[in-house]
């Protein structure tokens, strides 16, 4: 080892110059991660192959700007130096350097890092009055020589460089040393890679745009960091994510930080940014800095309608009341993403030469500004969602400057709009790759899969002990649960089982599908597809608990008192079981029932036998029916909620496609299902909290903040009820007693609302949280978790392992592999937790994009399903918001509009618009006209249009006009129009089809997604009542039937 020194340059707090003397210790050993590697070195972890033509060695410069390229899959071998790494995070900032981070811990990415500054033989001091990029330049290309001379020339090394000078000074100063620009190595080993070449000329080009901005300012310049840091801790700015509203993006932006109700009241509802100017170049999402504005320039909140609202907490509606207002004094953290725009239609004739052209592209996300984007394909581009990113804002542009990554299609088309909602939600959902789906088992009629001799010894034998049933949606492939019920000593006792299929046992910890299962965290559920979380032999075959077959599953059994149903006892571990009975919910509740109805297991079966195996059945589900009840009551006196959503069903046809959405009736059955998954998940989180107090993940629902009870407590005010939200338990009785027997749409409605002012319930390491923070408010209970699904969310397996671990620890075997730190843990809660919200959100905006395709081919005057029954939920300044429960869509409807002019209500109730005044009441709401005076009050049903508004930028909205003040005369509790959802589907899936007819015809019939995705194009209805069921407390744009259901 040789010392040395390293002179530093830095920069004081006080801005003063400062030259810091470090030591610096050089190395003969140090890691070169080859498989070619002849010296012996410690090689630890990913190493590169020794079967490629060269390795890749980027400068500080295009690991910075062309990092995106780097991350190309395609391109292998790539050596990161310490140099160039150092280079990133100083001059690109921490978010690229995590990024960079990330990719060179990604077993899936054949990249490495190499501390060239410690190797005693790459090493170079930097001589004086070199400049910083020259020195970095020439320690990459010092790292490039040692590394041919450390493999004995048995690889070609490859540099590149944007430096044009470095290129003519290093290209022929070593043989097996190869200098090249990026666009040459592009050219000359990557010529099939289209869409690298069209990303580096897009980089480029954003590139030269920056280095030509103009001198004058358009926005102050942001303060540096230490005077940020100063001003938080002082208390004279204030720190927080920027929200920019979703209906007023131009004109109101929010801060809102944990804590800050805490220490000023003033600041309860966040600080208001008012105008472009006042955000000063943040962007959605950004971590920023605000200083408030003198009291005399505060401001309030817009409180009328505009387009779109109709999905808010219902806090957020804070009145016009002037609220602290601010100002953006700088960015701690951008928060920039991929984002979808759209080329709008050049005005005048096309140019006659190719020149590079700067055009403003418009975010498909009404919150982000528009973008310039330098390209030359401007006119073939026109109408198309492309994908682009943000590179950089300077104070002299109005605008942000960005570049294209790559094209999605035209925009409108059925599959661009998908992919628009996937990218925009940051769902990455990319083919499952050839090294994840070799280390799947096989099953196939050649080579059936087998259960192995060693595991069938070590688990527990169910099979042919217990009947285990399963009770899911009709036509349900993944099969997470299944249950069981049995009576013992002599009557005396119950037993009652939930047995959770055994993902772990497949799905190894840090192989190559856990990595890629916990990069998606969730299987993500469309309106028309499902992209899995799993590969499809997992999620649809061996892992999934099928009727008549023998599984690995995970299973918790309780044994009760059969009076008192006092658990005794309780049991975790790993088992064998073999699925009898494969029911579907409709089927369950007609046994219950006492109905006749057909067991397709019992089919084959004589009289005398199927009636005995038939009465048996029908005993296990009056006994868990019982089990349930008892479950549930002792939920509701703890204060269990029991709220209300949106919900629907879906019809399959013999090929698993989606032929009708209908609202879905509820059965008592559901509950049964959904009390005993409760139960197993509280009684995991106890087993795993208890064993591992400081590093087990639950999942906890904060009570929400009284203030954004406001909505529900004024309509239910309004109607005449009185609403209790001092605790939960007092929620749930007062929702409970405020019933209109005139109209049950009442109660709906604020349990509604009250389902909208939750907060959302999270993933947490305990280890982070005090014990009075673990409650779960929706389900009353003290600890709860995610266990019983697997096959589709990576919480639950995550959770069996620890499950495991403990098993193992109470055996008094130590669990082998070290578990992860609290810290660790929390990471993955976060990250899972961020996953969960953007798969709610896709799922909701998928929902709307089939709604607008379905009306936007119907003519809204004369189609009479373009009219519907509303109800009125919410009064603002200029209109009301209405809710269509058949067609679950919540949106404003206008009684002023942009010419002053007023609904007038006829004598017959039919609308029309008349020069007039709108005045609004806590209750209700006035116009005053020439017809008179007419009155909408909460809760009142009315008859809506619905057509839709299209903009070519944007996604669709539907649009809602009254009709008149009076329900609709078909429209009715006893006689629902559900065949509006069936024809929405059906149509929809018409048109696409129609539209998918010539490519059908050149391609093989396998569907897109299973050919590029290896993942079903349908989802099944597991997957659409599951997800209401247990993903999450509150889906606030879905909603769910009862609280517990969505836990």
């Amino acid at each position: 080892m040789i010392k040395t020194e390293r002179i530093l340059h830095l920069k004081s707090c006080r801005g003063r110059k400062v030259r810091v003397v470090r030591e610096h210790y050089l190395r003969e050993r140090v890691p070169c991660y080859s498989s070619l590697c002849q010296a012996g070195c410690e090689n630890d972890g990913k190493v590169l192959p020794g079967d490629l033509t060269h390795y890749v060695i980027p400068d500080a410069g295009v690991s910075g700007d062309y990092l995106e390229i780097l991350e190309f899959r395609e391109l292998q071998g790539i050596i990161f130096t310490q140099t160039s790494c150092q280079g990133v995070q100083h001059s690109k900032g921490r978010r690229q350097y995590k990024r960079l981070r990330n990719l060179l811990k990604d077993p899936r990415h054949d990249c490495v890092p190499f501390a060239n500054e410690f190797q005693e033989y790459s090493y170079c001091p930097r001589e004086k009055g070199e400049s910083q990029e020259k020195w970095q330049t020439r320690c990459v290309y010092s790292a490039a020589v040692w590394y041919y001379n450390h493999l004995a020339g048995m690889m070609d090394v490859v540099m590149i460089t944007e430096d044009q000078e470095a290129v003519a000074q290093y290209s022929s100063l070593n043989s097996g040393v190869y200098v090249i620009s990026v666009q040459d190595y592009l050219r000359n080993f990557c010529p099939e890679l289209q869409v690298a070449h069209d990303l580096y000329s897009s980089i480029s080009q954003a590139l030269q745009e920056k280095e030509s901005e103009g001198t004058e300012r358009e926005y102050t310049e942001h303060l540096p960091g230490e005077l940020l840091e100063a001003g938080i801790k002082s208390g004279r700015y204030i720190q927080g994510t920027l929200n920019v509203s979703k209906h007023r993006a131009h004109s109101e932006a929010s801060i809102m930080t944990d804590g800050l109700s805490n220490k000023n009241t003033d600041l309860s509802w966040g600080v208001l940014v008012c105008g472009g100017k006042n955000r000063n170049r943040a962007v959605h999402g950004d971590q920023v800095v605000v200083e408030l504005l003198p009291k005399s320039e505060w401001r309030g909140k817009d409180n009328t309608l505009a387009e779109g609202q109709g999905e808010e907490k219902s806090g957020e509606e804070s009145g016009s009341k002037p609220m602290p207002t601010g100002r953006v004094m700088g960015i701690l953290q951008r928060n920039w993403r991929d984002y979808v725009v759209t080329f709008p239609p050049r005005e005048g004739p096309p140019p006659q030469t190719r020149n590079t052209q700067r055009i403003l592209a418009v975010p498909w996300d009404h919150r982000i500004p528009k973008i310039r984007i330098s390209t030359q394909q401007a006119d073939a581009l026109q109408d198309h969602r492309v994908v682009v990113r943000i590179d950089s804002w300077e104070s002299t542009s109005l605008y942000p400057n960005g570049h294209s990554v790559r094209v999605l299609g035209k925009a409108g088309e059925l599959e661009t709009e998908i992919q628009t909602i996937l990218i925009e939600n940051c769902i990455h959902v990319p083919p499952f790759s050839d090294a994840q789906l070799k280390e799947m088992p096989v099953n196939s009629a050649e080579k059936p899969w087998r259960m192995d001799p060693a595991q069938v010894a070590e688990r527990r034998d169910l099979r042919e002990s217990h009947l285990v049933f399963s009770i899911d949606p009709k036509g349900c492939e993944d099969v997470d649960d299944t249950l069981s019920v049995r009576s013992l000593a002599g009557g005396k006792l119950l037993e009652l089982g939930v047995h959770i299929a055994d993902v772990t046992h497949f799905v190894t910890e840090g192989s190559l599908t856990d990595l890629e299962a916990r990069s998606r965290a969730t299987t993500y559920y469309l309106a028309d597809r499902r992209y899995d979380m799993l590969p499809s032999v997992l999620s649809a075959d061996l892992c999934s608990l099928l009727g008549g077959v023998d599984r690995y599953a995970m299973s918790v059994m309780w044994e009760l008192d059969a009076e008192t149903l006092v658990v005794n006892k309780v049991w975790f571990g790993r088992s064998l079981i073999r699925s009898s009975y494969q029911l579907h919910y409709e089927l369950a509740q007609a046994l219950l029932d006492g109905e006749q109805a057909e067991v397709p297991e019992l089919a084959g079966l004589g009289s005398e036998e199927k009636d005995s195996k038939l009465a048996q059945l029908t005993q296990a589900l009056e006994m868990l029916t019982h089990v349930a009840r008892h479950l549930r009551a002792q939920r509701d006196r703890g204060g269990a909620l029991e709220l209300e959503g949106v919900e629907v069903r879906a019809q399959l046809d013999k090929d698993k496609n989606i032929t009708a959405l209908v609202p879905r009736q509820p059965l008592e059955v559901h509950e049964t299902v959904a009390e005993c998954m409760i139960h197993a998940n509280h009684w995991v989180a106890r087993k795993i909290q208890e064993t591992f107090p400081h590093q087990a993940l639950l999942r906890r629902h904060p009570p929400p903040r009284q203030e954004f009870f406001s909505q529900l407590v004024e309509s239910a005010t309004a109607g005449g009820f009185t609403i209790d939200t001092s605790t939960n338990k007092a929620l749930a009785d007062s929702l409970d007693q405020a019933v209109d027997p005139q109209d049950p749409m009442v109660n709906r409605l604020l349990r509604i609302m009250a389902t909208t002012a939750m907060s959302q319930a999270v993933y947490f390491s305990t280890g982070l949280q005090s014990l009075d923070q673990f409650y779960h408010y929706g389900l009353a209970l003290d600890r709860y978790t995610h266990f019983t699904s697997p096959i589709r969310r990576y919480a639950d397996i995550v959770v069996h392992r620890l499950l495991t671990a403990a098993i193992t620890m109470d055996r008094g075997v130590d669990p082998g592999k070290a578990l992860a730190s609290n810290k660790e843990l929390e990471e993955t809660a976060h990250h899972i937790n961020n996953k969960n919200r953007a798969a709610q959100q896709a799922q909701k905006i998928s929902t709307e994009l089939f709604q607008c395709l379905y009306f936007k081919e119907r003519d809204p005057q004369s189609d009479q399903s373009c009219v519907a029954d509303a109800v009125i939920y919410s009064i603002r300044d200029n209109g009301i918001l209405v809710f269509i429960s058949e067609y679950g869509v919540k949106g404003p409807v206008y009684l002023r509009n942009r010419e002053g002019q007023v609904v007038a209500v006829g004598p017959e109730g039919s609308c029309e618009w008349q020069s007039g005044s709108v005045r609004r009441y806590s209750d209700h709401i006035s116009t005053t006209s020439s017809c008179g005076t007419s009155t909408f009050r909460l809760f009142d049903h009315i008859s809506v249009r619905i057509s839709v508004r299209s903009t070519n930028c944007h996604a669709d909205t539907l649009t809602l006009e009254v009709t008149s003040n009076r329900p609709l005369l078909s429209a009715g509790p006893q006689q629902p129009r559900s065949q509006g959802r069936s024809q929405l589907v059906q149509e929809v899936k018409r048109l696409a089809e129609e539209a998918a007819q010539e490519k059908a015809a050149r391609k093989p019939k396998v569907s897109k997604e299973e050919r590029e995705f290896s993942q079903s194009k349908t989802p099944n209805l597991y997957s659409l009542l599951e997800e209401i069921r247990e993903l999450a407390l509150l889906d606030l744009e879905g909603g769910a039937q009862v609280c517990e259901t969505t836990a």
